[in-house]
């Protein structure tokens, strides 16, 4: 009786093992299926990347569209129907050395090329899909916009002052620009100030994609405070204009200087004596801005070009009639990059400095006429733009009212004194 009970009771523990181990087994399964997971979905340029084999590359030296295709097994007719039907959209003459771009690829053994990605820049790219009918089309990433405000007290320069925070040298370009007719930043004073705010463009949250225009600014130059608001004034043209406190328009009809961040070598002068016609007293009726070669030189206002020819001294040079009463010449230029009866707009590249003619180093003598007789430009009382109209003043006074108060609320950000370094060195 005892050995059928000893029995009985072994097949009962077996069976419980099987069963735990079953369990066990069981459980195990579970946690295997739980680690097991999807892949993730890696979406770019509105396509999943999951579908393609990709390859990343950049436009080098030699590199065409067509070739490019080839060589990824796209057939000639569909290179030929991008190349003629889509001009407007992506002309293949035009792809830049340096540009990337993506291809994506089937997942076979042909690896075919099935998409084509040109970044335009940042931001901004062009698609040309190669499936079934070939189509091409400009799109661009999603992009972050970040508030941003900025202050500092100038040492030494506009540019050391916001470089030293970590800030986009192009906030300097933008800043001389909203204040090119107010303030002559070739003569800005230690204990200048200025505040600023605008917006950083970042791409996938992370991925800093350069500074939006100047929103708002204030600078003060020899203790004179300049408020610079932007404003749309006009709607149907999307006219974007800087206007200060009191609606007055910042902007004047010529730029102060026709290079950006250069200094004054010699000044209109009209007893000067000149080292190369040995200090014999010669008339010097510019203003000589040094600058490297190559610096794009500017046109300071409006207008059409008269001349854009080589002569004596004057070296390469482009002469602009911007109205009845006044036109402005550029002189020693390395090359002109306008023709005569061109008409150029305030701001464009006409040409670039460089050392052509009678000079000892590069630079662009800058003249100015009125009425027909050379004038110093520095001591011109120019005139400024039109000021914003009275109809629109309600409106952009609520518009930068908010802007005003949150300029006036910024703190200066000073560089600690010499004994302050030295006591925290301590």
């Amino acid at each position: 009786m005892y050995k059928y009970w000893g029995i009985f009771i072994v097949l009962v523990l077996l069976g419980s093992c099987k069963e735990d181990n079953a369990n066990t087994a069981t459980e195990n399964n579970v946690a295997t299926l739980a680690v097991i997971e999807e892949p993730e979905i890696v979406e770019r340029y509105g396509f999943n990347l999951n579908d393609f084999t990709v390859e990343h590359d950049t436009v080098r030296n030699g590199d065409s569209f067509g070739e490019l295709m080839l060589e990824n097994k796209v057939e000639y007719p569909k290179i030929a129907k991008i190349s003629q039907d889509f001009k407007d959209t992506f002309d293949v003459r035009r792809i830049r050395v340096g540009k990337p771009y993506v291809i994506l690829k089937s997942k076979d053994t042909t690896e075919t090329a099935q998409i084509f990605i040109y970044e335009n820049d940042a931001i901004n790219y062009t698609v040309v899909d190669l499936r079934d009918s070939v189509v091409a089309y400009k799109d661009k990433k999603e992009v972050k916009y970040v508030e941003r405000e900025a202050s500092g007290i100038i040492e030494t320069s506009l540019s050391e002052a916001i470089l030293e925070q970590g800030i986009d040298y192009n906030v300097t370009n933008n800043l001389s620009e909203v204040y090119a007719w107010t303030i002559d930043f070739f003569r800005l004073q230690k204990g200048d100030k200025f505040k600023v705010i605008y917006k950083e463009k970042y791409i996938n949250d992370s991925i800093y994609a350069g500074a939006e225009p100047i929103e708002a600014a204030y600078f003060e130059h020899n203790g004179k405070p300049i408020y610079a608001f932007a404003y749309e004034n006009d709607s149907l043209k999307h006219i974007v204009d800087y206007f200060d406190e009191e609606a007055n328009n910042l902007r004047r009809t010529f730029l102060r200087a026709p290079v950006k961040f250069s200094r004054i070598s010699s000044r209109y002068n009209l007893k000067r004596r000149i080292r190369y016609y040995g200090y014999k007293v010669r008339p010097h009726k510019g203003t000589d801005y040094a600058a490297p070669i190559g610096t794009p030189i500017m046109a300071t206002a409006d207008g059409t070009v008269t001349e854009s020819t080589r002569r004596g001294g004057n070296g390469k040079y482009v002469k602009i009639r911007h109205n009845g009463t006044y036109s402005t010449q550029y002189l020693h230029m390395k090359k002109q990059n306008v023709r005569r009866g061109e008409f150029v707009r305030q701001g464009d590249v006409i040409g670039w400095v460089g050392m052509t003619g009678n000079t000892g180093g590069p630079h662009v003598c800058y003249r100015f006429w009125r009425n027909g007789r050379q004038v110093d430009p520095l001591k011109e009382e120019l005139p400024q733009a039109e000021p914003l109209a009275e109809s629109l003043r309600p409106d952009y006074f609520s518009f930068i009212a908010p802007k005003k108060e949150q300029l006036d609320c910024i703190e200066y950000i000073e560089k600690p004194k010499e004994e302050e370094l030295l006591t925290l060195n301590e």
